[in-house]
């Protein structure tokens, strides 16, 4: 018995590999974007961290009490926000100042977050060098 194929279905057979040709350079395309994203750039990878230089008693003094100082997020202006918050940079000082201006001082360390730009993890960086 012979099969005759039609020139219909010879051209589904066709666009069916045509579609499979396709699905499969969308997959290697997809994977290798994956691949180049995830990663890690070689000048990344972790060396062995040198010993901190030994400080002075001045030096861990102030140190010290720079640590335990905290930054009024109720009167700063927006030079002391991005200076004194990590990840927060003059962009989103202004927002704190502009949303303080607007709604009125903060009653609460999490009222930060109203403010846009303002995420959980950057608040939960600064949240004991906040205050009120």
């Amino acid at each position: 018995m012979e099969i005759v194929m039609t020139t219909r279905e010879t051209q589904a057979i066709s666009q069916t590999n045509q579609a499979r040709r396709h699905a499969m350079l969308l997959v290697v395309s997809v994977l290798a974007l994956l691949l180049a994203v995830i990663a890690v750039p070689r000048s990344f990878a972790l060396e062995p961290a040198a010993a901190p230089p030994a400080k002075t008693a001045p030096a861990a003094a102030k140190a010290a009490s720079t640590q335990s100082a905290t930054l009024n997020i109720n009167t700063a202006d927006a030079a002391a926000l991005a200076a004194g918050l990590v990840g927060v940079g003059p962009a989103k000082a202004d927002a704190i100042v502009a949303y303080r201006t607007e709604k009125g001082k903060f009653t609460s360390i999490d009222q930060l977050l109203d403010v846009k730009g303002i995420g959980q993890a950057t608040l939960e960086k600064n949240r004991e060098k906040i205050s009120l």
